[in-house]
């Protein structure tokens, strides 16, 4: 089995799950016990600033809006760019905390980008290899500039790559004549 950890799920248009309509999830961890990641691109009408006193004592003006992981409730969750403060690295430069301390750290001094995340999605084992099989999904590798990207678009770019990348053998098996006339 291969992991997907440090992955993107780019849910396909055939994913009949409404949790996942049109989502992009950023795999955390992916083992024959199972899996778990964060939908990245759910935004909530919440902002952190609105939610943190149930966080914390201390200040926090930050518009950004707390996102939603996923359809299975859980911890409050970061992603970040911030070392010492992780949990484990989930791609390049990017790392994941469940960590209360962490989190207040993070948000409070933020020394780097980071998101915030309610809920996560979870898949038994097998489950997700399952998914994948029956094409509900489609992976890509995650950077840490898509991440932390313009969420509101997300799908389409990734799910038009992997599309690109699709067809390109295909593409380059093509015969073109030297002169494009005689086509």
């Amino acid at each position: 089995m291969k992991s997907l950890k440090g992955h993107f799920l780019v849910a396909s248009p055939h994913l009949a799950d409404p949790n996942f309509f049109r989502s992009v999830v950023l795999m955390l961890q992916h083992d024959e016990g199972g899996a778990f990641g964060v939908v990245l691109n759910r935004p909530t009408n919440n902002t952190i600033a609105d939610v943190w006193s149930l966080v914390s004592q201390l200040p926090c003006d930050s518009r950004d809006p707390v996102h939603v992981g996923g359809p299975v409730a859980g911890p409050l969750i970061a992603l970040h760019t911030d070392l010492p403060h992780s949990e484990m690295e989930v791609a390049g430069g990017v790392y994941f905390t469940a960590d209360k301390e962490s989190i207040i750290q993070i948000v409070t001094q933020p020394s780097g980008t980071f998101r915030l995340f309610v809920g996560y999605s979870g898949w038994a084992a097998g489950q997700l290899d399952a998914e994948l099989e029956a094409g509900g999904w489609l992976t890509e590798p995650a950077t840490q500039e898509e991440i932390f990207s313009d969420y509101s678009d997300l799908w389409n770019r990734v799910a038009r790559r992997i599309g690109l990348e699709i067809l390109a053998p295909t593409i380059k098996h093509l015969r073109v004549p030297d002169d494009p006339s005689m086509n």
